[in-house]
This record gives structure tokens, sequence and C-alpha cells, in this order.
């Protein structure tokens, strides 16, 4: 199947009905939508794109950005979407890496974009994204896919090293999409999706039930996140739903606490992407209301694994609500998940193992490297390199990366568990943990600590006596760092890897 047969559908039986929206203003209706879509299949292919080729999209969050991925599909074609935020010599690698014809980019990076290229060595067509396309081009016919034809080639973040290509089909595009309809919630003709994280990543692909229910597909006129913008698009556009990391959630917190009537309109805040701590989530609830949702994916399975949906976040007489809304949630429908041990046989409820999934949302592979794949798919299942436990009840509670996990002494000790005490402390912000080498225990526990700026200073043995309350002793961090900020990628995700790199300078004393 063609994912662009929605498009199609939607434009025959709502033409009519806005589909794109920039910012306050209806960009185009359904009828609009599929046009441009079917003239950029057509111009496509006389460049020479045919089925199966990979396009790059290298571009910030606008309302040309989805009628040109909608045309790569309807033409057949792999869309290879780019973090705009990402230099141009690394957009230029994966340009390269997934040897995409033509790369779309912003007016302004084109030069940028081309001369990394050049440096590369590299002869993709770069084109800017609008003015491109005459209007008067024939509109191309659907070109026919399968289930299995490559359709979404997404590149890691790469944090640790090069980035890998996650190569998802029709197939778990299709089930993303009908697995938001079915555990996020449901979406009507008209309903509201709003896009301030970029669409290039995970977030992005919760277009794909507005498009399927012919809702409205709104992208801020900023281009980006920007907490007011998106509280008054909310309330001019109504039941509007976007998704949200937690960082982002945060300054949402904070622009609402200062306005009156500040969440009308406003439908889903779907969050995910990284840890929300219980505290975080508490005081969202309390100042923002009862519009949130939690997800939790790779994107080895985008926004797919489990959830924890609105009405169970806001089950505040459940006697376990507050364990639950510690967790990840429960196993979306279209997975089966289990916790297992190193050897891969699962676990009972209660002990702790690597989180392990599998089902048709699970990405085909990973593009050009049997090797990565075949670590990651082991008889079906997805080794997701996350830490956690399930519950008697079924609830999925993560606590880290296999690869953060702190072994002191012998014990084993979760950084997500030290990071959720510090963050009860009113002086903490923001908080990340890292184990330390250390000769005599192995490692040691290290926080870094991002104070409010309203409160008074807290001091290491502030901390310490905070921790020592709520946590065994040998959990505790030995040393407390103080820093203006953390280092995130483009995403808003710590860099824990750049956290233990500025950490090994720290202590290592300077050659003589």
């Amino acid at each position: 199947m063609n994912l662009a047969l929605w498009l199609q559908r939607s434009a025959q039986a709502y033409p009519e009905r806005p589909a794109i929206a920039h910012g306050l203003d209806v960009w185009c209706d359904y009828a609009g939508f599929a046009r441009r879509a079917a003239r950029t299949a057509t111009w496509l292919q006389a460049q020479g794109v045919q089925a199966g080729d990979r396009v790059a999209l290298f571009m910030h969050n606008a309302p040309h950005y989805l009628p040109l991925m909608w045309g790569v599909w309807w033409a057949g074609a792999v869309v290879v979407p780019i973090n705009a935020k990402l230099h141009p010599r690394e957009a230029a690698w994966i340009i390269g890496h997934s040897a995409s014809r033509i790369a779309f980019c912003d007016a302004d990076g084109q030069d940028a974009l081309q001369s990394a290229l050049a440096e590369h060595g590299l002869q993709a067509r770069v084109q800017a994204q609008a003015g491109f396309m005459d209007d008067e081009l024939p509109l191309a016919p659907l070109c026919p896919r399968t289930e299995d034809d490559a359709a979404w080639l997404f590149y890691t973040s790469g944090t640790t090293g090069r980035p890998k290509g996650v190569v998802l089909c029709a197939r778990q595009l299709r089930w993303c999409a009908v697995a938001y309809l079915a555990s996020v919630q449901s979406v009507s003709a008209g309903d509201t999706m709003l896009h301030p994280a970029p669409l290039s990543h995970g977030g992005g692909l919760y277009h794909l039930p507005y498009v399927l229910q012919a809702g409205l597909n709104v992208v801020p006129a900023s281009g980006g996140f920007d907490a007011g913008e998106c509280l008054d698009l909310a309330a001019h556009w109504r039941k509007a739903s976007f998704f949200a990391a937690p960082t982002m959630v945060r300054r949402l917190v904070d622009e609402a606490r200062g306005r009156a009537g500040a969440c009308t309109g406003l439908e889903t805040i779907v969050y995910g992407g990284g840890p929300m701590y219980l505290a975080d989530i508490r005081e969202a609830l309390q100042v923002i209301g009862p519009h949130f949702a939690q997800i939790y994916g790779q994107g080895e399975c985008p926004m797919t694994i489990s959830v924890l949906p609105r009405w169970m976040v806001n089950d505040v007489n459940h006697p376990q609500w507050l364990e639950r809304l510690g967790s990840v949630g429960v196993p979306q429908a279209m997975v089966e998940l289990v916790t297992a041990d190193a050897a891969g046989h699962p676990l009972p409820a209660g002990e702790m193992g690597e989180i392990l999934v599998r089902g048709d949302v699970v990405m085909a592979g990973y593009w050009n490297d049997e090797a990565a794949t075949a670590r990651a798919i082991r008889d079906g299942w997805l080794a997701t390199g996350d830490v956690g436990r399930l519950d008697a009840q079924g609830f999925l509670h993560m606590l880290d990366r296999s690869k953060d996990l702190v072994i002191s002494g012998g014990s084993n000790i979760y950084p997500r568990e030290v990071e959720e005490t510090l963050l009860t402390h009113p002086a903490v912000a923001e908080v990340s943990v890292i184990g330390r080498p250390d000769p005599e225990w192995g490692e040691v526990v290290v926080a870094y600590v991002v104070c409010r700026p309203a409160s008074p200073q807290a001091t290491a043995a502030d901390l310490d006596a905070h921790c020592l309350e709520h946590l065994a002793r040998f959990k505790r961090p030995k040393h407390y760092c103080f820093v203006p900020e953390l280092p995130k990628n483009h995403y808003g995700k710590v860099l824990k890897t750049a956290l233990r790199a500025l950490d090994a300078q720290a202590v290592t004393p300077p050659a003589a």
C-alpha cells in the first residue's frame, strides 16, 4: 500500500476541509494538499526519481514540508527526514549514506549544504523547498507500492558515533498511525494537531492519523516551539493536541502559570522522548490540567512501545495512581513486550531487565548495516537497550538505558531513581546523574544539578541530606556539580555521553 492513498481518499471525501494551517491562517484545504503532493511527484519523476529512491528533507518546519513529504510518497520514493538543526556536514553525511538523489532544504541553507556535499564528493541535487514547482504541472498517478517497501529512512541522533538509518516501511507507518488512534486518542475530521516539535523526528509522524481522518495539521508561524504561541494556537483552532518533550512541558507550565484561561482549546499533550519525572508531571497536571498522555518509543519502534493514556494519567482516585503516573504505562495494542535477562529469557513481574518488543511497528532494519540489525533484532525481538520492570498489573517502569547503569561497589544504581529524588528538592530545576570511574568502588555516583533561579542556592550538604532521607545510603551521589545548564541534543534530551566527557575533563589533572 502506498501511504499517499490516505491523502488521496481524504481529498476525495473532504476536498474543502482545511488540511494545513500556518499559524492562525489556513494554508491549504485537502484538495489543494493532494494537488501539491501529486504535482511534487510529477516534478520528482521528471528529475529521474524512481520508486524506492531516497529524497532528503533538510528543512525547518514549514507548511511546504507536508506536501513535499507526501509528494515523495506519491512518487513511490522514500523520505529521509533530517533535523534542520544539524550542521550541513552532518546532513551531507546522511544524504551520502542514504544515497539520496535530491535534498530539499531551506533557501538560506542551500549554498552551505551544497558546499558540504561537495566536500564529501557527493552529487546529490540540492533544491530549495519553495518555488521549485509549476502550478500547471500535471497530476501524477499514485505509484503502486507494497506494505514492505521502505517509506521513511530516519537517522538516529548518533550521540555515540555515526547515526544509523532506521528503515520504516508502509507497514510500520500504518501501524504507527493506527496505534495512535487505538491507544492515545481518537481523531475526527477537523481535530487539530500542532507541530512545534520537528516534523523530521518521531513526533512528526503524529500527523499521519490526522491526514487519515481529514484532521488539521498546524505548523506554528515561528517554525518551532514557543510555549505562548502553542497556547494561542490551541485557543484559536480548538481540540488541539501536540507532542512535547519533557523540556517543552516544563516551559509550557511556566507560561501557563502566568495566564488566565491558558488552556482553552487544548485537547491532549502527548509527552515522551525522554524521562518525565514524577514531580514534573504532577506540577504540569496542577497548572495545565487533565490534558496529558504519555508514550514511550524509539526511532526503531516509533511512538508505539507503551502508553499511559489520558484517562489513566487522570485516575487520581486509584490507590496506585502515583506509582502508575511514574511509569511509562502499559504495552501498546500493536506490540508484545517483555523484560529479559542478559541471555534474552523473559523475566517475571517485578524483576528488572532489558525491555524487548516485537510487532509490525518494529523497524525493518538499519539501512545497509546487517550487523547492527542482527544485534538489535534477535529472534524477532527488538532489544531496546532500556532497562525496566513490569509490575503485576502490566505497567512498565523504565529506569535507564543499560549503558547508563552505575555499578558502585558491586551494587547496581539506576540514575533515574536518584534524579527523581533530587528533583523533589525545591531548589532543583534539572539534574542528570552519571557514574564516575573510581579505583576503590569501580564507579561513584555524580549529580550535575541546575538550580531554580528564584530559589536559594542549594549546597551539596543540603542535597546530600535530602537524598539520605529518601534513598539508601549507597545510592546517594558522592559528588554534586552545580552547572548553569545541562548539555542537550537538538530534541532536548540530556547528552550523558557529553556529560561524562565534561566530567572526565574536570577530574583529569592537567598534563605537566
